[in-house]
Protein backbone atom coordinates (compact mmCIF):
# COMPACT_ATOMS: atom_id res chain seq x y z
CA UNK A 1 0.00 0.00 0.00
CA UNK A 2 1.27 3.50 -0.79
CA UNK A 3 1.62 6.03 1.98
CA UNK A 4 -1.70 7.75 2.81
CA UNK A 5 -2.29 11.30 1.68
CA UNK A 6 -1.04 11.03 -1.91
CA UNK A 7 -2.32 13.73 -4.23
CA UNK A 8 -4.06 12.89 -7.49
CA UNK A 9 -0.90 13.72 -9.46
CA UNK A 10 1.13 11.42 -7.21
CA UNK A 11 -1.39 8.64 -7.64
CA UNK A 12 -1.35 9.00 -11.42
CA UNK A 13 2.43 8.79 -11.49
CA UNK A 14 2.22 5.67 -9.36
CA UNK A 15 -0.36 4.03 -11.63
CA UNK A 16 2.09 4.32 -14.50
CA UNK A 17 4.49 2.01 -12.63
CA UNK A 18 2.12 -0.78 -11.54
CA UNK A 19 2.12 -2.82 -14.75
CA UNK A 20 5.01 -3.59 -17.08
CA UNK A 21 2.57 -3.21 -19.98
CA UNK A 22 0.67 -0.08 -21.01
CA UNK A 23 -1.89 -2.27 -22.78
CA UNK A 24 -2.67 -5.76 -21.48
CA UNK A 25 -6.03 -6.88 -22.82
CA UNK A 26 -8.08 -9.30 -20.74
CA UNK A 27 -10.96 -9.26 -18.26
CA UNK A 28 -9.70 -11.62 -15.56
CA UNK A 29 -7.77 -9.06 -13.51
CA UNK A 30 -10.47 -6.41 -13.56
CA UNK A 31 -13.22 -8.94 -12.85
CA UNK A 32 -11.33 -10.31 -9.85
CA UNK A 33 -10.76 -6.92 -8.25
CA UNK A 34 -14.28 -5.77 -9.10
CA UNK A 35 -15.64 -8.82 -7.29
CA UNK A 36 -13.50 -8.04 -4.24
CA UNK A 37 -14.70 -4.44 -4.18
CA UNK A 38 -18.36 -5.59 -4.04
CA UNK A 39 -19.56 -2.37 -5.67
CA UNK A 40 -23.26 -1.78 -6.08
CA UNK A 41 -24.02 -1.87 -9.79
CA UNK A 42 -25.81 1.17 -11.25
CA UNK A 43 -29.40 0.53 -12.24
CA UNK A 44 -28.48 0.99 -15.89
CA UNK A 45 -25.13 0.43 -17.63
CA UNK A 46 -24.41 1.40 -21.25
CA UNK A 47 -21.20 0.52 -23.07
CA UNK A 48 -20.07 2.67 -26.01
CA UNK A 49 -17.52 1.16 -28.39
CA UNK A 50 -16.36 1.71 -31.96
CA UNK A 51 -13.44 3.24 -33.82
CA UNK A 52 -14.48 6.91 -33.97
CA UNK A 53 -17.18 9.06 -32.39
CA UNK A 54 -17.22 7.33 -29.00
CA UNK A 55 -16.58 10.41 -26.88
CA UNK A 56 -19.19 12.45 -28.74
CA UNK A 57 -21.74 9.64 -28.45
CA UNK A 58 -21.12 9.25 -24.70
CA UNK A 59 -21.72 12.96 -24.19
CA UNK A 60 -24.89 12.85 -26.30
CA UNK A 61 -26.25 9.91 -24.33
CA UNK A 62 -25.46 11.66 -21.07
CA UNK A 63 -27.36 14.76 -22.14
CA UNK A 64 -30.36 12.76 -23.38
CA UNK A 65 -30.49 10.58 -20.24
CA UNK A 66 -30.07 13.49 -17.82
CA UNK A 67 -33.81 13.44 -17.26
CA UNK A 68 -33.75 9.86 -15.99
CA UNK A 69 -31.64 10.35 -12.86
CA UNK A 70 -27.98 10.74 -11.90
CA UNK A 71 -25.65 9.91 -14.79
CA UNK A 72 -21.99 8.96 -14.68
CA UNK A 73 -19.64 8.88 -17.66
CA UNK A 74 -16.23 7.27 -18.03
CA UNK A 75 -14.18 8.22 -21.09
CA UNK A 76 -10.55 8.15 -22.19
CA UNK A 77 -8.10 9.56 -22.84
CA UNK A 78 -8.51 13.05 -21.41
CA UNK A 79 -7.60 16.27 -23.19
CA UNK A 80 -6.52 18.57 -20.35
CA UNK A 81 -7.04 16.90 -16.95
CA UNK A 82 -7.50 13.32 -15.80
CA UNK A 83 -10.67 14.40 -13.99
CA UNK A 84 -12.41 14.69 -17.38
CA UNK A 85 -12.46 10.90 -17.60
CA UNK A 86 -14.83 10.46 -14.65
CA UNK A 87 -17.85 12.74 -14.58
CA UNK A 88 -21.13 12.79 -12.66
CA UNK A 89 -24.02 14.68 -14.27
CA UNK A 90 -21.56 16.19 -16.73
CA UNK A 91 -19.21 17.58 -14.08
CA UNK A 92 -15.68 16.15 -13.78
CA UNK A 93 -14.99 14.39 -10.50
CA UNK A 94 -12.94 16.38 -8.00
CA UNK A 95 -9.47 15.23 -6.98
CA UNK A 96 -10.56 14.08 -3.53
CA UNK A 97 -13.23 11.74 -4.89
CA UNK A 98 -10.85 10.18 -7.41
CA UNK A 99 -8.15 9.72 -4.78
CA UNK A 100 -10.66 8.04 -2.45
CA UNK A 101 -11.64 5.71 -5.30
CA UNK A 102 -7.98 4.92 -6.06
CA UNK A 103 -7.43 4.05 -2.41
CA UNK A 104 -10.42 1.72 -2.51
CA UNK A 105 -9.11 -0.05 -5.61
CA UNK A 106 -5.66 -0.36 -4.07
CA UNK A 107 -7.08 -1.88 -0.89
CA UNK A 108 -8.94 -4.51 -2.91
CA UNK A 109 -6.42 -5.48 -5.58
CA UNK A 110 -3.87 -7.24 -3.36
CA UNK A 111 -1.23 -8.72 -5.64
CA UNK A 112 -3.30 -8.34 -8.83
CA UNK A 113 -1.35 -6.25 -11.35
CA UNK A 114 -3.57 -3.67 -13.04
CA UNK A 115 -2.78 -1.40 -15.96
CA UNK A 116 -3.31 2.36 -15.75
CA UNK A 117 -6.59 2.04 -17.65
CA UNK A 118 -7.85 -0.91 -15.63
CA UNK A 119 -7.14 0.87 -12.34
CA UNK A 120 -8.94 3.96 -13.63
CA UNK A 121 -11.94 1.95 -14.79
CA UNK A 122 -12.43 0.43 -11.35
CA UNK A 123 -11.97 3.82 -9.73
CA UNK A 124 -14.66 5.31 -11.96
CA UNK A 125 -17.11 2.64 -10.82
CA UNK A 126 -16.24 3.41 -7.20
CA UNK A 127 -16.85 7.13 -7.78
CA UNK A 128 -20.19 6.29 -9.36
CA UNK A 129 -21.26 4.19 -6.39
CA UNK A 130 -20.32 6.94 -3.94
CA UNK A 131 -22.29 9.49 -5.99
CA UNK A 132 -25.39 7.31 -6.30
CA UNK A 133 -25.14 7.13 -10.07
CA UNK A 134 -28.20 5.49 -11.63
CA UNK A 135 -27.00 5.34 -15.25
CA UNK A 136 -23.34 4.64 -16.01
CA UNK A 137 -22.13 5.25 -19.57
CA UNK A 138 -18.74 3.61 -20.10
CA UNK A 139 -16.55 4.23 -23.13
CA UNK A 140 -14.52 1.28 -24.37
CA UNK A 141 -10.81 2.05 -24.31
CA UNK A 142 -9.52 -0.44 -26.89
CA UNK A 143 -11.50 -2.94 -28.92
CA UNK A 144 -14.35 -4.21 -26.81
CA UNK A 145 -14.34 -7.92 -26.10
CA UNK A 146 -11.29 -7.79 -23.81
CA UNK A 147 -11.49 -4.16 -22.72
CA UNK A 148 -11.71 -3.45 -18.98
CA UNK A 149 -15.17 -1.84 -19.15
CA UNK A 150 -16.56 -5.05 -20.62
CA UNK A 151 -16.17 -6.65 -17.17
CA UNK A 152 -19.42 -4.86 -16.32
CA UNK A 153 -22.48 -6.44 -17.95
CA UNK A 154 -24.35 -3.72 -19.86
CA UNK A 155 -28.07 -3.23 -20.32
CA UNK A 156 -27.38 -1.92 -23.83
CA UNK A 157 -24.46 -1.01 -26.04
CA UNK A 158 -23.70 1.36 -28.90
CA UNK A 159 -21.04 0.69 -31.53
CA UNK A 160 -20.35 3.94 -33.36
CA UNK A 161 -18.34 2.66 -36.34
CA UNK A 162 -15.68 0.17 -37.36
CA UNK A 163 -12.58 1.12 -39.32
CA UNK A 164 -8.85 0.45 -39.18
CA UNK A 165 -7.11 1.46 -35.95
CA UNK A 166 -5.11 -0.33 -33.25
CA UNK A 167 -4.50 -3.05 -35.83
CA UNK A 168 -1.64 -4.52 -33.81
CA UNK A 169 -4.15 -5.47 -31.12
CA UNK A 170 -7.45 -5.92 -32.95
CA UNK A 171 -6.64 -7.28 -36.41
CA UNK A 172 -5.67 -5.94 -39.80
CA UNK A 173 -9.10 -5.86 -41.46
CA UNK A 174 -12.51 -4.48 -40.52
CA UNK A 175 -14.04 -7.94 -40.09
CA UNK A 176 -11.51 -8.85 -37.39
CA UNK A 177 -11.86 -5.47 -35.72
CA UNK A 178 -15.65 -5.68 -35.92
CA UNK A 179 -15.57 -9.05 -34.19
CA UNK A 180 -13.62 -7.55 -31.30
CA UNK A 181 -15.92 -4.55 -30.99
CA UNK A 182 -19.03 -6.73 -31.13
CA UNK A 183 -17.82 -8.41 -27.95
CA UNK A 184 -19.59 -5.75 -25.85
CA UNK A 185 -22.99 -7.06 -26.99
CA UNK A 186 -25.09 -9.18 -24.63
CA UNK A 187 -27.80 -11.75 -25.24
CA UNK A 188 -31.27 -10.27 -25.21
CA UNK A 189 -30.00 -6.70 -24.84
CA UNK A 190 -30.21 -3.81 -27.34
CA UNK A 191 -27.10 -3.24 -29.45
CA UNK A 192 -27.11 -0.22 -31.76
CA UNK A 193 -24.71 -0.09 -34.71
CA UNK A 194 -24.58 3.56 -35.75
CA UNK A 195 -22.69 3.58 -39.07
CA UNK A 196 -23.96 2.79 -42.55
CA UNK A 197 -21.26 0.18 -43.25
CA UNK A 198 -21.40 -2.70 -40.79
CA UNK A 199 -18.92 -5.59 -40.95
CA UNK A 200 -20.54 -8.98 -41.42
CA UNK A 201 -18.76 -10.14 -38.26
CA UNK A 202 -20.88 -7.75 -36.19
CA UNK A 203 -24.21 -9.04 -37.45
CA UNK A 204 -23.08 -12.66 -37.19
CA UNK A 205 -22.03 -12.18 -33.57
CA UNK A 206 -25.31 -10.46 -32.71
CA UNK A 207 -27.25 -13.33 -34.29
CA UNK A 208 -25.13 -15.98 -32.60
CA UNK A 209 -25.60 -14.64 -29.07
CA UNK A 210 -29.15 -13.34 -29.54
CA UNK A 211 -28.48 -9.62 -29.10
CA UNK A 212 -31.20 -7.20 -30.21
CA UNK A 213 -29.35 -5.56 -33.09
CA UNK A 214 -30.59 -2.09 -34.09
CA UNK A 215 -28.91 -1.06 -37.31
CA UNK A 216 -28.51 2.37 -38.93
CA UNK A 217 -30.26 2.60 -42.27
CA UNK A 218 -32.43 -0.43 -41.55
CA UNK A 219 -34.06 0.19 -38.17
CA UNK A 220 -33.60 3.95 -38.00
CA UNK A 221 -32.54 6.81 -40.28
CA UNK A 222 -31.90 10.54 -40.27
CA UNK A 223 -31.74 13.42 -42.72
CA UNK A 224 -30.42 16.99 -42.63
CA UNK A 225 -32.73 19.84 -43.64
CA UNK A 226 -31.79 22.98 -45.54
CA UNK A 227 -32.45 25.22 -42.52
CA UNK A 228 -29.78 23.50 -40.42
CA UNK A 229 -32.21 21.34 -38.51
CA UNK A 230 -32.63 17.60 -39.01
CA UNK A 231 -35.07 14.74 -38.71
CA UNK A 232 -34.89 11.25 -37.25
CA UNK A 233 -37.04 8.16 -37.78
CA UNK A 234 -36.85 5.35 -35.28
CA UNK A 235 -38.64 2.04 -34.99
CA UNK A 236 -41.72 3.55 -33.32
CA UNK A 237 -41.14 7.29 -33.36
CA UNK A 238 -40.34 10.13 -35.73
CA UNK A 239 -38.93 13.56 -34.93
CA UNK A 240 -38.54 16.51 -37.28
CA UNK A 241 -37.13 20.00 -36.82
CA UNK A 242 -34.44 18.88 -34.34
CA UNK A 243 -31.87 21.57 -33.60
CA UNK A 244 -28.38 20.87 -34.93
CA UNK A 245 -26.02 19.23 -32.44
CA UNK A 246 -23.75 21.62 -30.59
CA UNK A 247 -20.80 19.46 -31.63
CA UNK A 248 -19.70 20.47 -35.11
CA UNK A 249 -19.13 18.19 -38.08
CA UNK A 250 -21.22 16.16 -40.52
CA UNK A 251 -20.52 12.94 -38.61
CA UNK A 252 -22.19 14.34 -35.50
CA UNK A 253 -25.63 13.72 -37.02
CA UNK A 254 -24.70 10.04 -37.32
CA UNK A 255 -23.59 10.01 -33.69
CA UNK A 256 -26.73 11.82 -32.55
CA UNK A 257 -28.99 9.46 -34.52
CA UNK A 258 -27.29 6.46 -32.92
CA UNK A 259 -27.76 7.93 -29.46
CA UNK A 260 -31.47 8.49 -30.13
CA UNK A 261 -31.80 4.91 -31.39
CA UNK A 262 -30.26 3.59 -28.19
CA UNK A 263 -32.57 5.66 -25.99
CA UNK A 264 -35.54 4.35 -27.96
CA UNK A 265 -34.28 0.76 -27.73
CA UNK A 266 -34.10 1.14 -23.94
CA UNK A 267 -37.80 2.00 -23.93
CA UNK A 268 -37.27 5.57 -22.70
CA UNK A 269 -39.67 7.27 -25.08
CA UNK A 270 -40.40 9.98 -22.52
CA UNK A 271 -36.88 11.29 -23.12
CA UNK A 272 -37.42 11.65 -26.86
CA UNK A 273 -39.61 14.73 -26.95
CA UNK A 274 -38.55 17.26 -29.59
CA UNK A 275 -37.86 20.07 -27.12
CA UNK A 276 -35.77 17.87 -24.80
CA UNK A 277 -33.78 16.32 -27.67
CA UNK A 278 -33.06 19.71 -29.28
CA UNK A 279 -31.97 21.24 -26.00
CA UNK A 280 -29.88 18.26 -24.89
CA UNK A 281 -27.99 17.86 -28.16
CA UNK A 282 -27.85 21.54 -29.09
CA UNK A 283 -26.04 22.63 -25.93
CA UNK A 284 -23.18 20.12 -26.09
CA UNK A 285 -19.52 21.09 -25.96
CA UNK A 286 -16.59 18.66 -25.91
CA UNK A 287 -12.91 19.65 -25.69
CA UNK A 288 -10.78 18.81 -28.70
CA UNK A 289 -13.58 18.03 -31.13
CA UNK A 290 -13.59 20.74 -33.80
CA UNK A 291 -12.95 23.17 -30.95
CA UNK A 292 -12.11 26.72 -31.99
CA UNK A 293 -10.00 29.20 -30.01
CA UNK A 294 -9.79 32.73 -31.41
CA UNK A 295 -6.38 34.31 -30.98
CA UNK A 296 -4.17 36.17 -33.45
CA UNK A 297 -5.17 33.27 -35.66
CA UNK A 298 -8.19 31.00 -35.62
CA UNK A 299 -6.98 27.80 -33.89
CA UNK A 300 -8.90 24.61 -34.60
CA UNK A 301 -8.32 21.60 -32.34
CA UNK A 302 -9.39 18.09 -33.22
CA UNK A 303 -8.15 14.78 -31.79
CA UNK A 304 -8.42 12.85 -35.07
CA UNK A 305 -5.86 10.03 -34.82
CA UNK A 306 -6.76 7.53 -37.54
CA UNK A 307 -7.74 7.73 -41.23
CA UNK A 308 -11.47 7.54 -40.53
CA UNK A 309 -11.36 10.37 -38.02
CA UNK A 310 -9.12 12.43 -40.31
CA UNK A 311 -11.62 11.98 -43.13
CA UNK A 312 -14.41 13.23 -40.86
CA UNK A 313 -12.22 16.16 -39.82
CA UNK A 314 -11.59 17.04 -43.46
CA UNK A 315 -15.34 17.00 -44.14
CA UNK A 316 -15.90 19.27 -41.13
CA UNK A 317 -13.25 21.71 -42.30
CA UNK A 318 -14.81 21.86 -45.75
CA UNK A 319 -18.24 22.52 -44.24
CA UNK A 320 -17.34 25.04 -41.55
CA UNK A 321 -13.90 26.52 -42.14
CA UNK A 322 -11.58 27.96 -44.75
CA UNK A 323 -8.54 25.82 -45.62
CA UNK A 324 -5.95 25.83 -42.84
CA UNK A 325 -2.88 27.96 -43.45
CA UNK A 326 -0.93 25.64 -41.17
CA UNK A 327 -1.45 22.21 -39.63
CA UNK A 328 0.50 21.22 -36.51
CA UNK A 329 0.55 17.44 -36.27
CA UNK A 330 1.74 14.99 -33.60
CA UNK A 331 1.01 11.26 -33.99
CA UNK A 332 1.70 8.10 -31.98
CA UNK A 333 3.91 5.35 -33.35
CA UNK A 334 1.12 2.79 -33.83
CA UNK A 335 -0.90 5.08 -36.13
CA UNK A 336 -1.21 5.32 -39.91
CA UNK A 337 0.54 8.63 -40.58
CA UNK A 338 -0.05 8.56 -44.33
CA UNK A 339 -3.71 7.64 -43.87
CA UNK A 340 -4.21 10.53 -41.46
CA UNK A 341 -2.60 13.27 -43.54
CA UNK A 342 -4.02 12.16 -46.91
CA UNK A 343 -7.59 13.49 -46.48
CA UNK A 344 -6.23 16.75 -45.00
CA UNK A 345 -3.57 17.40 -47.62
CA UNK A 346 -5.78 19.38 -49.98
CA UNK A 347 -6.96 21.61 -47.11
CA UNK A 348 -3.61 22.46 -45.52
CA UNK A 349 -1.11 24.99 -46.86
CA UNK A 350 1.84 24.28 -44.56
CA UNK A 351 2.81 21.47 -42.19
CA UNK A 352 4.61 21.45 -38.85
CA UNK A 353 5.52 18.18 -37.13
CA UNK A 354 5.89 17.93 -33.36
CA UNK A 355 6.31 15.01 -30.97
CA UNK A 356 3.08 14.26 -29.13
CA UNK A 357 3.30 14.25 -25.32
CA UNK A 358 3.56 10.48 -25.00
CA UNK A 359 6.36 7.91 -24.77
CA UNK A 360 4.78 6.33 -27.86
CA UNK A 361 5.07 9.48 -29.98
CA UNK A 362 6.79 9.48 -33.35
CA UNK A 363 9.82 11.76 -33.16
CA UNK A 364 9.18 15.08 -34.87
CA UNK A 365 11.91 14.69 -37.49
CA UNK A 366 10.69 11.24 -38.54
CA UNK A 367 7.09 12.42 -38.60
CA UNK A 368 8.06 15.40 -40.76
CA UNK A 369 9.81 13.09 -43.22
CA UNK A 370 6.73 10.89 -43.53
CA UNK A 371 4.35 13.83 -43.87
CA UNK A 372 6.54 15.35 -46.59
CA UNK A 373 6.67 12.06 -48.49
CA UNK A 374 2.90 11.59 -48.19
CA UNK A 375 1.91 15.12 -49.21
CA UNK A 376 4.72 16.16 -51.55
CA UNK A 377 5.23 19.34 -49.49
CA UNK A 378 7.90 20.34 -47.02
CA UNK A 379 7.13 19.85 -43.34
CA UNK A 380 8.83 21.91 -40.63
CA UNK A 381 10.12 20.29 -37.44
CA UNK A 382 9.27 21.87 -34.08
CA UNK A 383 11.18 20.95 -30.94
CA UNK A 384 8.29 21.82 -28.61
CA UNK A 385 4.69 23.04 -28.62
CA UNK A 386 5.90 26.59 -27.97
CA UNK A 387 8.21 26.40 -30.99
CA UNK A 388 5.39 25.03 -33.14
CA UNK A 389 3.07 27.85 -32.06
CA UNK A 390 5.75 30.45 -32.84
CA UNK A 391 6.37 28.90 -36.26
CA UNK A 392 2.67 28.80 -37.03
CA UNK A 393 2.27 32.46 -36.10
CA UNK A 394 5.11 33.39 -38.48
CA UNK A 395 3.48 31.52 -41.36
CA UNK A 396 -0.21 32.30 -40.79
CA UNK A 397 -1.61 35.77 -41.18
CA UNK A 398 -4.00 37.45 -38.78
CA UNK A 399 -7.32 35.62 -38.88
CA UNK A 400 -5.93 32.61 -40.76
CA UNK A 401 -6.77 29.13 -39.49
CA UNK A 402 -4.23 26.88 -37.78
CA UNK A 403 -5.19 23.23 -37.29
CA UNK A 404 -3.79 21.17 -34.40
CA UNK A 405 -4.47 17.45 -34.72
CA UNK A 406 -3.18 13.87 -34.74
CA UNK A 407 -3.69 12.75 -31.14
CA UNK A 408 -5.21 13.56 -27.77
CA UNK A 409 -1.58 13.84 -26.66
CA UNK A 410 -1.02 16.61 -29.18
CA UNK A 411 -4.21 18.59 -28.80
CA UNK A 412 -4.11 18.75 -24.99
CA UNK A 413 -0.78 20.59 -24.54
CA UNK A 414 -1.52 23.03 -27.38
CA UNK A 415 -5.05 23.73 -26.20
CA UNK A 416 -3.75 24.40 -22.70
CA UNK A 417 -1.19 26.90 -23.98
CA UNK A 418 -3.56 28.73 -26.33
CA UNK A 419 -6.40 28.84 -23.81
CA UNK A 420 -4.04 30.26 -21.17
CA UNK A 421 -3.02 33.06 -23.55
CA UNK A 422 -6.59 34.30 -24.04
Amino acid sequence: MPAPGLSLCEWLRRLETLSPKEIDLGLERVAEVLDRMALERPARVILVGGTNGKGSSVEMLRALLAGSGITGTYTSPHVLRYNERIAVCGRPAVDEDIVAAFERVEAARGDVVLTYFEFGTLAALAVFEAAGVETAILEVGLGGRLDAVNAVDPDACLITSVSLDHCEWLGHDVESIGREKAGIMRAGKPAVFAAADMPTSVSLHAERIGAQLVRAGRDYSWAAADDGRWSWRGQNLELSGIASPGLRGPMQLQNAAGALALVEALGLRELLGLEHVSRALGNLRLPGRMQVVEDQQRWIFDVAHNPGAAGALAASLEQYEAPAAVAIVGILDDKDVEGIVAPLSKLVGNWIAVAAASPRAIEAAELARRIANATGHACLVADSPDDAIANAREIAGAGDSVLVTGSFFTVGPFLERLSASD
